[in-house]
């Protein structure tokens, strides 16, 4: 009985079904052929119910820089001594930015805690997490040691400033009009981009005041027909989860989210709407990083503005094997004005297929992290 019980709290729970705002499918529809050069699928049994990206490729476990132990300011003191000739710059706009964004906090104080004090304080949540997931995804993990000016970096301290890069820079939102993304757009997005494209996908995990960044790289589902036009649909995404503080070979930390719900189909099978089951998790948004922008400019208006984007990714190269870096797929879109001719190029070709996805990826929209950038020895501000 308790498992007919929780069976009819599900199905209420998802009785209602939500349309995809016709908006919402032109906006995927457009960044897609943007990004890829081909067109976005919405017919459900069209798209592969499980899929990921190579082994190689899967993003790295790093820190998440809480705002709390002073953010990235170890590896911006690093910056300073090679290219600010010890003027601590880069650090002290760090050291604000860590500090500069508090919220009141009320705690019991005084005698037997009956008097309530409110305090300003940095809320403990705050960090790099999403400069880390989105590093993660453009960038190969740093392998070794660059020495500039008399100043080594790390692989530790490079991916610290490749977190401080990514921080407040643009990302292509993929998560639709609402205020969470809806039941539907999160199954046509993760199947097209981490099932068709074999590309990792920024996740804000969490719906609530508390943003928690993630970068997600694989997932598998099993679906089972209610009716012609609804479909029963269990998924897990995997993701990446943050290190307890930065390693120089960062471990490879995997968690799950547990996904049900229900899709529902247009007559020519598309996925049209849907809506979660009780028992399923609930996340925020779906998001890919864009390339990095310099600080002060649209996409990127609250960066360090006392760090370079050729600087820190010409250390990022350094520390790479060129052949890693060749083999790290990564999408940016292309100029609009080329938007036409990269989708009559490529709109042919099955993403399914992992060799494809290179092939109609890269002569198109996409390029290899190594390309980031034109490569340019690092250089003072």
């Amino acid at each position: 009985m308790g498992t007919t019980v929780l069976m009819a709290l599900w199905m209420s729970a998802a009785s209602l079904g939500v349309s995809i705002p016709q908006a919402d499918v032109q906006e995927q529809n457009r960044l897609f052929q943007r990004f890829w050069g081909s067109d976005f699928v919405w017919k459900f049994d069209d798209l592969p119910v499980k899929g990921g990206i190579e082994e190689e490729r899967i993003p790295y476990s790093g820190s998440i820089y809480l705002d709390k132990y002073g953010g990235t300011v170890s590896a911006m003191r690093k910056y300073d001594r090679a290219f600010h000739g010890g003027r601590m710059l880069a650090t002290a706009h760090e050291q604000w930015d860590t500090s500069a964004f508090q919220e009141p906090v009320t705690q019991r104080g005084g005698l037997f805690g009956r008097r309530q004090v409110t305090r300003m304080s940095t809320p403990n949540w705050h960090g790099h997490c999403n400069g880390w997931a989105a590093a993660a995804i453009r960038h190969a993990e740093p392998q070794r040691s660059v020495s500039h000016n008399g100043v080594v970096f790390s692989p530790a301290d490079i991916k610290g400033l490749l977190a401080d890069l990514y921080i407040y820079n643009d990302v292509a939102d993929l998560s639709g009009s609402a205020a969470n993304i809806q039941a539907a757009l999160f199954h046509a997005v993760v199947a097209n981009w981490i099932g068709r494209g074999a590309h990792p996908l920024g996740l804000e995990a969490d719906p609530g005041r508390e943003k928690w960044n993630y970068p997600a790289y694989a997932y598998d589902c099993t679906a089972s027909k209610i009716s012609a036009q609804q479909v029963d649909v269990r998924l897990n995404l995997t993701y990446a989860r943050e290190s307890q503080g930065e390693y120089q070979q960062s471990p490879r930390i995997a968690r799950k989210k547990f996904f049900h719900y229900r899709l529902d189909l247009n007559p020519a099978g598309e996925i049209v709407g849907g809506a979660y089951y009780g028992d399923s998790s609930r996340i925020d948004m779906l998001w890919v990083p864009l390339r990095p922008k310099a600080s002060g400019q649209p996409g990127h208006e609250r960066g360090n503005p006392h760090i370079k984007v050729e600087t820190i990714l010409s250390l990022w190269r350094a520390s790479v094997p060129e052949e890693t870096r060749k083999k790290w797929l990564i999408v940016d879109p292309a100029p609009e004005d080329r938007v036409m001719d990269v989708a009559s190029a490529t709109s042919l070709v099955p993403l399914q297929d992992p060799d494809a996805v290179h092939a109609a990826a890269r002569p198109a929209t996409a390029a290899t992290a190594a390309a980031d950038v034109p490569a340019a020895a690092p250089e003072a501000d």
